[in-house]
């Protein structure tokens, strides 16, 4: 009883705590500490977990190094962009600066609210953003440099406005740089301002790994252009890099493909389904954001829907998948698939699935069983022969083959050596590839995988990539990791509240140091953080779900502040 009530007393101490730092101090920085705070609710004489950073730092992910002040900097709703560098001037920074901008002063109408500001506040102590960038190259590839250098000044005390400067290598590390920025900026409701708290920052950062991504399912569940559009520009927030877009399996295919006219019958219906344009839109958008997208074409199984436009694809009318292994045919089409969409995915990586084939289809047809014989196969053989081929189609496009690990668990020394093998069945799987030379991504499902539902934000965010592999060349062979958006029970109803804010977790996984991200206890130096990042989604109009539900994507409990929940 007494444990129980003594419990009681040091939540609503806690809850206490956190609204009185959301209302007397900066959103983005804490002036009394989470620690401290979690001291007075416990009472003397019982110890608490040490911080290693107090106050917490309220931004997400968290920067590889950064300094703090004590001023608080005002900001001009007029801001200016200034340029430098031979990559200064690109249409990327341009457009990023205006989007951002229009996050900041969300609040300002400048057109009727400016000049009563201007009559308050005389000066700025921040007038001008001067982003720097060095190389005017705008390939977005994977590894690209994303680092990037963020200064605040502090307030000059003149009458002379100040600037902030972004200084970065590359434009995509710019775009991370404007994000961060924007972060720092808040709204205080008191001067109707946009102001910095806790000036001069000085922030330098980069990303832990150069693959940081989310799996969208529009297969089991079709998402229209505007949605997909909505997940990749909350991604930029958390600054994910890469789309792997499951476009097709084997409950529909969605995506027009020239050279094959009649394989988008496969769709659910004609109004759900992606043209050509809509997918280079996809692309583009993404890519202005520094997002990279990676397609899969998930083969021989997963492919039912490929029927249903094509059926000699499939072995037998009563038997539908995997792919008929022994026709020409079938590797024409994929081979045709590829061609098509190598002219819409300019990224290196493309994904050919070959996960959960089960080969019963080829055993029981009989003119399959036939070519098995004639080619001294096992269906297992077949397996194999069917994937190295698919390799073979997507190296002769200049696309690197992503593959799910059943393949490397089932013949790892056959599979090219470029292969980056794709985790999902559980652990242990990468520190099995880098030893054996493969690239490998972390996707673990107990995890990784958004559509369970009961796996809570701290499971999410303490899942480690690199867990079990100790040499530092086998480290540098993971890429980095993914989590994964199933779509049998998510649609356009419910997907991106599913997403977030657990992906958020995985995201600062991915990007932060993992001293810095790991350290201490995460209920008092994560916790507090993410919730704050779900409360900046649901601002920017992305309907992240509360942190600590126990089933993700689940309404609210009760009455209560957003960042309690």
């Amino acid at each position: 009883m007494l444990k129980s009530a003594r419990g009681s007393q040091h939540n609503a101490a806690m809850r206490l705590c956190t609204l009185r730092w959301f209302l007397e101090a900066s959103p983005i920085f804490c002036i009394i500490s989470l620690a401290l705070c979690s001291s007075q609710a416990l009472g003397a004489g019982v110890k608490r977990t040490p911080h290693p950073r107090e106050p917490l730092t309220y931004i997400w992910p968290l920067p590889a190094q950064f300094s703090f002040g004590d001023d608080t900097l005002s900001v001009d709703p007029g801001l200016s962009l200034a340029v430098d560098g031979n990559g200064g001037g690109s249409d990327i920074v341009r457009a990023a600066f205006d989007r951002y901008r229009g996050i900041i002063f969300k609040r300002i109408d400048r057109f009727s609210f400016l000049r009563k500001l201007r009559e308050r506040i005389s000066v700025y102590d921040v007038s001008t953003l001067r982003i720097t960038v060095h190389s005017a190259s705008e390939e977005l590839q994977l590894g690209v440099d994303e680092s990037y250098t963020l200064l605040v000044p502090k307030s000059n005390g003149q009458s002379v406005a100040g600037e902030v400067k972004i200084e970065a290598n590359t434009v995509y590390g710019a775009l991370r740089g404007l994000e961060t920025f924007s972060q720092l900026c808040s709204f205080d409701y008191s001067t109707k301002a946009v102001q910095i708290y806790k000036a001069p920052w000085s922030i330098q950062d980069k990303p832990r790994f150069a693959y940081r991504g989310l799996m969208l399912d529009t297969s089991r569940h079709y998402l229209p252009i505007d949605v997909i559009k909505q997940i990749i520009e909350s991604m930029s927030y958390a600054k994910l890099n890469v789309l792997h877009w499951h476009i097709i399996d084997e409950q529909s295919f969605p995506l027009e493909i020239p050279s094959y006219p009649k394989l988008w019958k496969g769709s659910y219906t004609k109004w759900e389904r992606y043209t050509v344009e809509d997918a280079y839109e996809i692309v583009n958008f993404a890519k202005v954001r520094g997002i990279n997208v990676m397609a899969e074409v998930d083969v021989p199984g997963h492919a039912e829907s490929w029927g249903t436009g094509y059926p000699e694809l499939w072995p037998a009318p009563s038997c539908r998948e995997p792919l008929d292994v022994s026709k020409k045919f079938t590797f024409d089409l994929i081979s045709g698939i590829l061609t098509d969409m190598r002219k819409i995915f300019p990224f290196e990586l493309f994904h050919l699935g070959g996960d959960e084939v089960n080969t019963d289809c080829w055993s029981n047809t009989t003119h399959v069983k036939e070519w098995l014989q004639n080619h001294n196969m096992t269906a297992k053989d077949a397996y194999e022969y069917f994937v190295l081929k698919a390799q073979g189609i997507a190296l002769s496009k200049n696309w690197t083959p992503v593959n799910w690990e059943e393949t490397f668990n089932t013949f790892p020394s056959k599979l090219h050596p470029q292969t980056v093998v794709h985790n999902w069945l559980g652990p242990g799987v990468c520190p099995k590839a880098v030893a054996k030379g493969f690239r490998c991504i972390f996707s673990n499902q107990g995890v990784w995988y958004l559509d369970h539902l009961d796996v809570p934000w701290d499971l999410v965010y303490t899942a480690e990539p690199l867990e079990g592999i100790h040499e530092e060349s086998q480290q540098k062979l993971v890429l980095g990791g993914e989590v994964c958006m199933w779509g049998e029970t998510a649609d356009a109803s419910d997907v991106q509240q599913t997403i977030w804010p657990r992906a958020a977790a995985a995201a600062e996984r991915l990007w932060s140091q993992r001293d810095s991200a790991h350290a201490g206890n995460i209920t008092l130096t994560a916790l507090p953080r993410l919730q704050h990042f779900r409360c900046l989604l649901n601002r920017r109009g992305v309907p992240a779900a509360p942190v600590t539900n126990f089933h993700a994507r689940t309404a609210p409990k009760g009455p209560g502040s957003c960042y309690e929940q």
